[in-house]
C-alpha cells in the first residue's frame, strides 16, 4: 500500500487522513512495511514504529529519487466539461498515464465556467498512488483562453487541437521525442475561430488527434497517451 506523505522529509508522521487509513482501515501495526511518495518525485520504503490513527509515526528505510519521472514536461490545458464526472475521469486517467501539469481553460463556448480544485486534487493524489508514481501533477486555477495563450512563447512547443477544416498535422508527426509539450483542448463546441487564430498567431501549431470527432476528455487522454507512447519508442 502506498501513502502520500508530502512533508516526510521534515516530519516522520503521516497526515491524519493517511494515518487513519493505515491504522483504522488497513489495521497495520508496529513493524509493518509501507511505501510512501511525496509528490515531488521521491519514493520511500518505510516501517511503522508508532501505529496511531491520527498521527502514525514511521521510519524511513530507503529513499529513491526521481522515481518513475519523465525527461519531458507535458502540460495539457483543457476546457472543463459540463459534466464534472468527465473532467474527473480525465484528471484520473491522465495522471495514471503520465502528465506533468493540467490547466482548466475558460473558452468562449465553455459550458462550465467555475470549478473547485479540492476534489480534483484528491483524485490526482489517489491516481498518483494507484499508478505507483511519485510526482503529483500540477493543477492550476482556471484561466481564460486568451491569457493562457499569451503566456506561452513560440519556442514552447505548443499545439492546439481543433475541428475546423484547415491544414493540420497529427500530433505524432509534429512532436519530437524528449521535448516538453503544451497542448490545448477545447470544449464540446470546439474553440471559436477567433480563438484558433489567436493561438496560431501566438506560435501554436494546429494538430489533429485522428479522424474521429472526440469528446473533450477523450481528446485530452489521446493527446496524453500519444506523447507518452512517442517517448517510449
Amino acid at each position: 500500500m502506498i501513502f502520500y506523505a508530502p512533508n516526510i522529509n521534515d516530519s516522520s508522521f503521516l497526515s491524519e487522513e493517511e494515518s487513519a487509513h493505515a491504522i483504522r482501515v488497513l489495521r497495520l501495526d508496529c513493524g509493518e512495511k509501507i511505501e510512501l511518495v511525496d509528490g515531488l518525485g521521491n519514493f520511500y520504503e518505510a516501517e511503522i514504529i508508532f501505529p496511531h490513527h491520527k498521527r502514525c509515526e514511521v521510519r524511513i528505510l530507503n529513499k529513491y529519487e526521481n522515481f518513475n519521472t519523465f525527461p519531458f514536461h507535458l502540460h495539457i490545458a483543457i476546457a472543463p466539461t459540463k459534466n464534472m464526472d468527465r473532467l474527473e475521469w480525465f484528471v484520473e486517467k491522465a495522471t495514471e498515464i503520465g502528465i506533468s501539469e493540467i490547466t482548466p481553460l475558460l473558452c468562449r463556448y465553455s459550458e462550465r465556467k467555475v470549478i473547485k480544485l479540492e476534489r480534483l486534487n484528491k483524485i490526482l493524489i489517489s491516481a498518483m498512488k494507484q499508478s505507483k508514481k511519485a510526482t503529483l501533477p500540477i493543477l492550476n486555477e482556471m484561466i481564460s483562453f486568451d491569457k493562457f495563450i499569451k503566456s506561452k512563447q513560440p519556442s514552447d512547443n505548443c499545439f492546439i487541437a481543433h475541428c475546423y477544416n484547415q491544414n493540420k498535422q497529427s500530433l505524432s508527426q509534429l512532436y519530437h521525442r524528449g521535448n516538453d509539450a503544451t497542448i490545448v483542448i477545447g470544449p464540446e463546441g470546439d474553440f471559436s475561430e477567433e480563438e484558433v487564430d489567436s493561438a496560431l498567431n501566438n506560435g501554436f501549431s494546429p494538430i489533429t488527434l485522428g479522424e474521429s470527432r472526440l469528446r473533450t476528455e477523450t481528446a485530452g487522454i489521446v493527446a496524453c497517451h500519444t506523447i507518452q507512447l512517442l517517448n517510449s519508442l
